[in-house]
């Protein structure tokens, strides 16, 4: 069982992986935005972030650079989610949030 961050503002996104990881048994939280994400990762510390990059208040690739930059954080790995698809935007996610 991992502690897992997920950040979404969709909802229907966050209702279908919630469901999918706490069947599998994971404790998962749930934050709306950037600012309330990082807020969220220092204090539950969790294995996992899961994050959208197109985030209201702060976005995830802001939030993401101030949570590898903290040494709180910058060993909680990070999966970007995004509905970006032009060409270049894996290699620019790859290389913003190592």
């Amino acid at each position: 069982m991992a502690r897992i961050l997920y950040v979404e503002d969709y909802e229907d996104n966050v209702y279908m992986l919630h469901q999918r990881l706490t069947r599998e048994r994971h404790e998962v939280a749930v934050t709306r935005d950037g600012v309330e994400e990082l807020d969220t990762a220092k204090r539950a510390s969790p294995d996992l972030i899961i994050m959208d990059l197109v985030l209201p208040e702060l976005d995830g690739w802001e939030a993401a650079r101030r949570l590898k930059a903290d040494p709180n954080t910058r060993d909680i790995p990070i999966i970007a989610l995004s509905a970006c698809v032009m060409p270049g935007d894996e290699r620019l996610a790859r290389s913003r949030l190592r």
